[in-house]
């Protein structure tokens, strides 16, 4: 008689168990079309009729919020020497807390300038370079990763990719 209870009840829990999940759904649109998009350079998922995406973007990056999600690969190139008079140079500490030091090794800084941006492309600094030291501070930029550029005569000859702690 007991060993019938006992059944009862887990059979009663396996139904509980059951209804409960049957109303569960993953993400699930009902749009009007979509599909992929594929050539020599490249492919592209698409949906049309999707009823809300959304996006939100802070200083350490961006959450997306939808039945698409956006899946980007992004490749930084550092040219050591676009010109054969581009200047030596190197950043340091980095990873940085407050103040990164970008030293140059050639003395002429005549035509020598740098650029930091943010993840997003904005340009946070911009300034001429007058001496081999040049001292950047980070202390008021948020936990990222930022982007430096080395110009020489207009053209950046080296990027860094700096992260601040």
């Amino acid at each position: 008689m007991r060993y019938i209870g006992q059944k009862r009840r887990v059979f009663c829990a396996f139904i509980i168990l059951l209804s409960g999940l049957s109303g569960i759904m993953a993400q699930q649109s009902a749009n009007t079309t979509g599909g992929n998009a594929v050539s020599s350079g490249g492919s592209a998922s698409y949906s049309v009729g999707q009823l809300v995406y959304t996006t939100f973007t802070g200083t350490n990056g961006s959450v997306a919020h939808g039945v698409q999600q956006p899946y980007e690969i992004s490749v930084v190139v550092g040219v050591n020497e676009a010109d054969e008079k581009g200047p030596k140079s190197t950043i340091y500490p980095n990873p940085t807390l407050d103040i990164l030091i970008l030293r140059v090794y050639d003395g002429n800084f005549y035509d020598l300038s740098y650029q930091l941006f943010d993840m997003n492309g904005r340009l946070l600094q911009n300034s001429k370079i007058y001496s081999s030291h040049t001292p950047l501070e980070m202390h008021n930029y948020h936990k990222a990763v930022y982007f430096l550029n080395l110009n020489y005569k207009n053209k950046t000859v080296k990027t860094y990719k700096i992260i601040k702690n």
